[in-house]
């Protein structure tokens, strides 16, 4: 088991496609955040008005302080993404608060959508 947070990142659906986000280097964009934690690519979360979604797994620290997955929308640009890495180097959710504006991307999924990933 991972020893920091881990992520689950949308693609194949809308997510993730040049057809939504023709801007995004979105090979890059997985590059990165594989560079930074574990992370595991969902074909489609079901979330696809958020696009481009990413979900935020605990640690096991993190879970023990009672966190759950975080869900992020609109992840399409360099600041989220360096937000994005910069809260999972200081421990994800349960152990540091979302830096930046990254708090905003925050969203709640319907709860059958959010047990696919829990």
């Amino acid at each position: 088991m991972p020893k920091g947070p881990t992520l689950t990142v949308c693609r194949d659906c809308c997510c993730g496609t040049t057809r939504k986000h023709p801007g995004v280097d979105h090979a890059a964009q997985l590059a990165r955040f594989r560079a930074a934690a574990p992370t595991r690519v969902s074909d489609c979360l079901d979330a696809c008005a958020y696009s481009n979604v990413v979900v935020v797994s605990p640690s096991k620290a993190g879970r023990a302080a009672g966190a759950r997955p975080v869900w992020l929308f609109g992840v399409l640009d360099a600041d989220t993404e360096e937000e994005l890495t910069a809260w999972i180097d200081a421990g994800g959710p349960g152990i540091a608060d979302p830096p930046g504006m990254l708090d905003l991307r925050i969203f709640t999924p319907a709860r059958r959508i959010r047990s696919a990933v829990t």
